[in-house]
C-alpha cells in the first residue's frame, strides 16, 4: 500500500531527527541478505544501543536537503539502510566500525557502506571506510598512554645498563 503525504513527511521528519541528533549515522547497502542473516544483523546492533533502519531514498535525501547537507556525492543506490547511534556515547566511530565488521562478515557485495554523516558533516564511502578503521576510543587511550610512557621506560632502560657497566 502507497503512503500518504502525511506518512511520508512523517518518515521524513523522524529521518531529519535521526541525522540531526545522532553522533554518527552510516548509510548502508544490502542485497542478498537472507532473513536470518538480517536477523542477526538488528540484534547486533541493538547489543551495541545501535540503530538500524531501512528508510526510502527519496526519503533520506528530503531529510538531508532540509538539513542543508549537499548528498550529491554520497550515491544511495539500491536498497538503503541507516545505522547510527542511538545514544550519547563518547565514541561516534562505533556505528561505523560495527558496519565495517558486518560489511567483512557477509561480504562487502551485500553489505557496504555508502556514505553517512560523522560531526554534522557529510562523507562519502571512502570517507566512512577510513572512519570505520579507527580504533575504538580505549584503544586510542591505550596507545597515547604508551607513547607518552615510551620516552621514560627507554630512559630507565639506558640508566640501568650503565649502572651495571659501571659495576
Amino acid at each position: 500500500m502507497a503512503k500518504t503525504r502525511a506518512q511520508k513527511e512523517e518518515v521524513v521528519a523522524k529521518v531529519e531527527k535521526l541525522l540531526k541528533d545522532a553522533a554518527s549515522s552510516v548509510f548502508v547497502h544490502f542485497r542478498g541478505i537472507d532473513v536470518a542473516q538480517e536477523t542477526n544483523v538488528r540484534k547486533g546492533f541493538r547489543a551495541d544501543n545501535l540503530g538500524y533502519t531501512v528508510v526510502k531514498k527519496s526519503l533520506i535525501r528530503r531529510a538531508l536537503d532540509t538539513l542543508g547537507h549537499d548528498h550529491a556525492g554520497t550515491p544511495l543506490e539500491g536498497e538503503v539502510a541507516i545505522a547510527y547511534n542511538m545514544t550519547e556515547t563518547n565514541d561516534p566511530t562505533m556505528v561505523a566500525r560495527r558496519v565495517h565488521a558486518y560489511s567483512k562478515e557477509l561480504g562487502a557485495d551485500k553489505f557496504m557502506i555508502l556514505g553517512g554523516l560523522f560531526e554534522g558533516k557529510i562523507m562519502n564511502s571512502v570517507g566512512m571506510q577510513e572512519i570505520a578503521t579507527i580504533p575504538p576510543l580505549p584503544v586510542l587511550q591505550a596507545m597515547f598512554a604508551q607513547v607518552i610512557n615510551s620516552p621514560r621506560s627507554r630512559f630507565a632502560v639506558v640508566l640501568s645498563q650503565v649502572a651495571e657497566t659501571k659495576n
